[in-house]
């Protein structure tokens, strides 16, 4: 992953510093939400505005102590800046950006836009009117412990299950389901079962992404996601 992203501009500077003092005040989890938030605001991968993020944090050049002199010791005035900066007409030509152009739009943004069609009652409030937005993101997690389990403790007994479910706030049952469809991925399984879902096709590409690639690889990937759902 490169340090420094095409798109980055001086004024993105305000907007991560902004961030940066959020309570608590320091760098931010790559994948915690406000940093995604920001991320797919700005179109710039998470673990770029976490470097950035790093440099912020050393005031180690010219530019950063200006940054810090003029906006470190006012939060009003960064505000300020910020709320200029984001009325500013065409900032990061969003409207561009969503109408006809979505062939650009990279894979990590992909992954935390809703699945089509696919919303679940969260898990603590099943009772209420609100529903989890269900993402390719939810489904990586899925199929990281997918690797932890076998097939008979993929079941909504399973604390694992649980806690995942839990973690996820959807029904420990929409991750069994998940589940179940990773096992018909699942090629040294060699399960020929038909099975209908809506998570078919989703999950189908979740598992070419990471299926075949090593295990260690999703675990981290998994582990630094934890901080979006936290």
């Amino acid at each position: 992953m490169p340090t420094k992203h095409p798109t980055w501009n001086d004024e993105d500077w305000l907007l991560l510093m902004q961030l940066y003092l959020f309570k608590p005040v320091g760098v931010k989890p790559i994948y915690s939400r406000p940093m995604v938030d920001l991320a797919l605001e700005l179109h710039i991968h998470p673990q770029v505005l976490y470097e950035q993020m790093m440099k912020l944090r050393q005031i180690d050049t010219p530019r950063m102590e200006r940054l810090w002199q003029q906006y470190g010791n006012s939060p009003r005035r960064l505000a300020k800046g910020v709320k200029m900066l984001r009325q500013m007409k065409g900032f990061r030509n969003a409207n561009a950006f969503y109408d006809g152009v979505e062939e650009t739009i990279a894979e990590w943004e992909t992954d935390f836009m809703p699945l089509e069609g696919i919303t679940m009652p969260q898990q603590q409030t099943a009772a209420s009117s609100q529903k989890t937005t269900m993402m390719p993101v939810h489904l990586i997690m899925i199929l990281d412990q997918y690797f932890r389990l076998t097939p008979t403790t993929m079941v909504a007994s399973t604390p694992e299950v649980k806690d995942l479910a839990r973690l996820l706030d959807i029904p420990a049952e929409t991750v069994v389901e998940v589940m179940d469809v990773f096992q018909i991925c699942d090629p040294y399984l060699k399960r020929d079962a038909m099975m209908v879902s809506e998570f078919l096709l989703p999950c189908r590409l979740i598992w070419q992404r990471f299926g075949n690639d090593k295990p260690e690889k999703l675990a981290a990937l998994a582990a630094q996601l934890k901080a979006y759902f936290v």
